[in-house]
């Protein structure tokens, strides 16, 4: 029993030894600096929507009316 703590002990001293490195690490990275500003950047809505590009209309090639195969204009009764 007495054999296990010469183990224990120095692992658990060397645990904490990394995770108070780790922390410093952070807190000197700036990890901690705005805690709140990240949560509220969220909720702005910076994005302004996309405005899509007015799509002109295909202009359709110019046809003249063609004659009916009886010989009226387009615009005239058939004769009969």
């Amino acid at each position: 029993m007495e054999s296990s703590l010469y183990i224990l002990i120095p692992l658990s001293l060397l645990l904490v030894l990394a995770i108070g490195l780790i922390l410093w690490w952070a807190v000197r990275g700036g990890q901690f600096d705005d805690l709140e500003g990240p949560g509220f950047r969220i909720l702005m809505d910076d994005d302004l929507p996309k405005i899509q590009p007015a799509v002109e209309p295909v202009a359709e090639p110019a046809t003249e009316p063609t004659e009916p195969e009886n010989g009226n204009s387009p615009g005239q009764k058939p004769a009969g």
